[in-house]
């Protein structure tokens, strides 16, 4: 179910199959966006709700028009700035968007990935891919190819789907999100690329998010172990805290990555899943400081923490 064979991955999709493509974020569960029974299947296998947007994966910035309407100034500049690379934007969608990818809504998320891998498939399908994260709704997200296996493989048919293998994901988070048919812009969902970023960029300062979920990674939960996530501010906090859960008989460990937080977020879902594997009852993550990179991380962890609680283990 594995390959590195990109002329296969492009005959499964255009045989209305489902791909695991990886990206420089994590790994995406692609189907071609034209297909709306194709695209249906990876609400099926995820278990994902009907009305929760997909991400649409182009291969440039040029196929932006085909597939959102109305595309701002601002738009224009962040994909020619941003892209390729980890910033989804939110557009107005075009007339030909099915309503599955869109989750019925009157905006699309669309995304030109920066990993050749993905950017080979892309070039060679012609077309938009649509691809959530190829995980299980609501758990952690999968940065390699094993991850899809171990969580999705059992879902998919050998013989109509594959698992592009591309390697780890060297960003490890999912894209920022920014919402362009808002005025100002707004992020939805923290990344590589911050909110100071894109102000830098458009030179005016970005709104603030508000309004119901409109865009993958805004629910409050989600990105959850098994085990219990427990956020520290600090390594003395996370100490602290772990005694008391020994004290309680708890299986716990200490991830510590603060100090470098490009690091901790590449290896951050790594590290979730190697603490179910460890049967831990539950993980104190030191936060790493509130800049850059390190924002998007203590967002996958609060939203973790927030998924799963004491009572609440069985997936």
């Amino acid at each position: 179910m594995i390959s590195t064979d990109t002329d296969l991955a492009v005959e499964r999709l255009r045989a209305g199959g489902l791909v695991a493509m990886p990206t420089e974020t994590v790994y995406g569960l692609a189907a071609d966006a034209r297909n709306a029974d194709a695209v249906a299947r990876i609400f099926s296998i995820k278990s994902r709700p009907t009305d929760h947007p997909l991400i649409v994966h182009l291969h440039d910035g040029d196929q932006v028009d085909l597939w959102a309407d109305d595309v701002p100034e601002p738009a224009r500049v962040l994909a020619a700035t941003c892209w390729p690379g980890p910033l989804t934007m939110l557009l107005r969608r075009g007339s030909g968007v099915h309503d599955v990818v869109t989750g019925g809504r009157p905006t699309i998320g669309l995304r030109v990935p920066g990993h050749p891998v993905a950017a080979g498939l892309l070039e060679r399908f012609g077309s938009g891919l649509a691809a959530p994260s190829a995980n299980r709704f609501g758990r952690v997200s999968p940065t390699s190819a094993r991850h899809v296996v171990d969580d999705i493989g059992h879902l998919l048919d050998p013989d109509r789907d594959l698992v592009l293998d591309g390697g780890p994901s060297i960003v490890g988070v999912e894209s920022t999100i920014v919402d362009l048919t808002a005025d100002p812009p707004q992020v939805l969902r923290v990344g590589a690329i911050t909110e100071r970023d894109l102000e830098r960029i458009l030179g005016s300062p970005l709104g603030e998010a508000h309004g119901p979920s409109r865009a993958s990674g805004m629910l409050e939960a989600h990105y959850a172990p098994s085990c219990v996530v427990y956020p520290a501010a600090d390594r003395a906090a996370a100490d602290r805290l772990v005694s008391r859960l020994r004290r309680q008989d708890e299986r716990v460990q200490i991830l510590d990555r603060a100090d470098d937080p490009v690091e901790a977020a590449r290896s951050l879902y790594a590290d979730l899943r190697d603490a179910d594997a460890a049967g831990l009852d539950a993980l104190v993550v030191v936060l790493p400081p509130a800049e850059g990179i390190g924002l998007a991380v203590r967002d996958r962890v609060t939203k973790a923490a927030a998924g799963r609680g004491p009572t609440s283990r069985d997936g």
